[in-house]
């Protein structure tokens, strides 16, 4: 296990450059030395996560606020608009000190994220970066492409139908983004679906995982949906995760897909905040097949997941709980992927 920094943080995020596989790495940052505006901070790795080096900044070009909450990096796998294949994206929260406002706000970098750029406004400027019923934020970016457009889900308190949301924005230029679509809603105003991250499965689906404040099984337990069309989750419905022994994972769910595994099906891992376990499936997520796997990772509020160059192995970096405030650690631990 590797440490990389001792912020106060939560949420992280990890992704590869396919041109040298150079891994680049973020977080929510709140050093006590920095008097300014929050930022999100980008170190990276050329030896997959053996060492790590401070590689530049992302800071709010525009609101005068800052840059605090959810960061989330992807890297273009084709061009979009005017932006070429392998331009790295950063999503996330721009927020006050005072957490009077939210806002999604878009970044990219076309130098393998050595300087960034602001590119757009997702969202425009919501309501007070509090988590509860009533108040209207945004919240937790997550980026994907798909048909050549790229999808911003979020969670969103703006409807006042619902306490809280997800849904998803689709822009084929990175500049303009279309209507608000939803993706997981609730009938119950108090219940609070949130956090979603997506991977595409080899038989065509997408699934989607997210918590659930609300969920029968407990309080934030970890469910999912799967959609052939990663823009129609709102069409279906969702499940809980429930491993082979019964445990249901809570809080913070983050999803990837491997090759790797016993079969043409691969392996879903899904890591959650309540278990430093992750939680496989080689069955392309049908609801029987989850098993809950050890790991050297701490349990953390989020761990971004990474599936690494050679597909055998899926890094966590782990961005700690809340609470620990200066003695938090940002840590790098990889997990292999059995092949039977």
């Amino acid at each position: 296990m590797n440490e990389l920094y001792t912020p106060e943080l939560f949420s992280s995020s990890i992704n590869r450059l396919q041109d040298n596989g150079l891994i680049l790495s973020t977080w929510e940052n709140y050093s006590p030395e920095d008097e300014g505006l929050v930022y999100f901070p980008i170190y990276a790795s050329s030896n997959n996560g053996k060492k790590w080096e401070n590689y530049s900044t992302v800071h709010d070009q525009v609101n005068g606020v800052g840059l605090k909450y959810q960061p989330d990096l992807y890297e273009l796998p084709r061009d979009i608009g005017g932006f070429k294949k392998g331009t790295i994206l950063l999503a996330g929260n721009s927020i006050p000190r005072d957490l009077s406002t939210t806002q999604i706000d878009l970044y990219a970098s076309t130098d393998q994220g050595k300087t960034w750029k602001f590119v757009s406004h997702v969202t425009a400027r919501a309501g007070k970066a509090l988590p509860n019923n009533g108040e209207t934020p945004v919240w937790e970016p997550r980026l994907m492409e798909y048909n050549g457009q790229i999808i911003c889900y979020y969670s969103d308190q703006r409807d006042p139908r619902y306490g809280q949301k997800m849904v998803h924005q689709i822009s084929s230029d990175l500049y303009n983004w279309g209507p608000v679509v939803d993706d997981v809603t609730s009938p119950v105003y108090d219940h609070r679906p949130g956090m979603p991250t997506v991977a595409h499965l080899p038989n065509g689906q997408y699934i989607m995982t997210y918590e659930f404040y609300g969920a029968p099984e407990t309080a934030f337990a970890v469910y999912y949906k799967l959609s052939d069309d990663p823009t129609k989750f709102g069409e279906k419905q969702g499940q809980v995760i429930r491993s082979q022994d019964g445990t249901v994972p809570v809080g913070s769910p983050f999803v990837v897909w491997t090759p790797a595994g016993p079969d043409a099906n691969g392996t879903l891992v899904v890591s959650a905040s309540s278990n430093s376990e992750v939680f496989f499936n080689t069955k392309l997520g049908a609801a029987d097949a989850w098993v809950k796997v050890a790991t050297d990772s701490p349990a953390a509020y989020t761990r971004g997941q990474l599936v690494l160059e050679d597909t055998k192995r899926v890094a966590l970096i782990a961005g700690g709980k809340l609470g620990q405030g200066p003695t938090n650690k940002v840590t790098w631990t990889t997990i292999d992927i059995p092949r039977k």
